[in-house]
């Protein structure tokens, strides 16, 4: 019973480490679209501030080239996040199904337990009541 005790905490353990790295992704997205939108805001500062909004003239700003550079790089970083997101949601939900499948042994091997226990009562009962 103790190697099913200590099953049931290494799934449970495994399970809650994938919920961590889902909501860690998630964390990451949010932050990561938070600050290219802080990104965006400052790019249109600029480019009002320097009266040129073409990144393809030769005035354009050397500040928003640079914001716009890591502005894409955040896009494409929220983009590999969102694809290690789906792949982290299905383990975690491959591990919250191992979860389940051995703690429902567990009760299945709890309750065995509890009804061979009550018929070696019974039994008992019965064998003194009948000395």
């Amino acid at each position: 019973m103790k190697s099913r005790d200590t099953l049931v905490r290494l799934k449970r353990f495994q399970a809650e480490e994938k919920r961590r790295r889902v909501t860690q992704i998630d964390a990451m997205i949010a932050e990561f679209s938070r600050m290219a939108t802080d990104l965006d805001r400052e790019i249109a500062n600029e480019e009002q501030r320097t009266g040129v909004g073409d990144p393809g003239h030769f005035a354009y700003s050397t500040y928003a080239r640079a914001a716009r550079a890591r502005r894409d790089n955040l896009h494409n970083s929220v983009t590999e996040l969102r694809g290690q997101l789906d792949e982290a949601k299905a383990r975690l939900e491959e591990a919250t199904a191992e979860l389940s499948k051995v703690q429902t042994m567990e009760v299945r091997d709890r309750n065995s337990e509890v009804a061979r226990d009550r018929t070696e009562t019974n039994g008992a009962s019965l064998r003194i009541a009948g000395a």
